[in-house]
């Protein structure tokens, strides 16, 4: 009989910029004046939203909902315009955008001062990517795969910058065709090292499992990115948001039982994950 354990990817779960967004949450809660807002969800993982919630935090759709009080700028940034009317209207601004996605929005400016065309790979009407596109003017074209750049005439030079949760293997196809179709083609490869570092891991730990567990909001692209590059190498992976979402029959004749989480996955919701399947385990063995 297969004895069953279980193995943590060596890079899974939050990342630096969302624990700074979060720690900055809670800080708001206790000291800033309230109300406390953010506009739109901090982060993409529905259960923390609802922590934050229960911690004083609640969620605003637009500026325009808020009349006093904090608000904070989610990991994913916003248009420089939003933080303008936020603070136009008298309200306490809180930035807590990503510092990597800072680092996108900085990068995007330069190359249309510089008169670039830009192209951003990454995934249309997602909040970084509407963000990115915000700080250089509207002056940009989304691709997120190399068929997108059919329908684009691009110019004689160009320049890329690239959604922080992409994939590397997605920059080099886009990238590639570019190459062939303009004449100069300057790229920034503003994908988070945190992003390939969890994608590294988990798809190591896919190749040997034999059943994978991604924790994370079914709503972040990185998540999901992590459920796809694991189900390559392991046909059993599940993506969950939380423990409650398990199924036993889910580790039956399992051997090793993989486990890794987006960047937006605080540490606590991997502990839980991990006590509730070695309780399933348990209960297993006991019948």
């Amino acid at each position: 009989m297969i004895e069953p354990r279980i193995e943590i990817a060596s890079r899974a779960g939050v990342c630096y910029g969302v624990e700074r967004a979060l720690d900055m949450a809670h800080e708001a809660a206790r000291n800033a004046p309230t109300p406390v807002r953010t506009l739109g969800p901090l982060i993409h993982n529905p259960l923390v939203v609802s922590e934050l919630s229960q911690a004083g935090v609640d969620m605003a759709d637009a500026v325009d909902d808020i009349q006093d009080g904090t608000v904070i700028i989610r990991a994913h940034g916003v248009v420089p315009a939003v933080i303008d009317r936020a603070r136009a209207a008298g309200i306490n601004v809180l930035d807590a955008t990503c510092p990597y996605v800072k680092r996108v929005h900085s990068a995007a400016q330069k190359l249309v001062r510089e008169g670039y065309q830009l192209i951003v790979v990454g995934e249309s009407g997602h909040p970084e990517v509407e963000g990115i596109v915000g700080h250089a003017d509207g002056q940009a074209h989304v691709v997120s795969t190399a068929r997108d750049l059919d329908s684009i005439d691009l110019a004689r030079r160009v320049g890329v910058v690239v959604q922080t949760t992409q994939t590397v293997g997605t920059l080099q196809d886009i990238v590639s065709v570019l190459v062939a179709r303009a004449e100069e083609v300057r790229v920034v490869n503003t994908i988070c090292s945190a992003t390939q570092e969890r994608q590294e891991a988990a798809r190591e730990l896919a190749e040997r499992a034999d059943v994978m567990v991604v924790i994370g909001g079914k709503n972040s692209g990185n998540t999901r990115r992590l459920a796809q590059i694991c189900k390559e190498s392991c046909e059993r992976t599940y993506h969950i948001e939380d423990s409650s979402e398990l199924d036993e029959a889910w580790f039956h004749t399992s051997g090793l039982i993989g486990i890794t989480a987006g960047a937006s996955t605080p540490a606590s919701h991997i502990d839980k994950t991990v006590h509730a399947i070695e309780e399933m385990l348990r209960g297993s063995d006991e019948r």
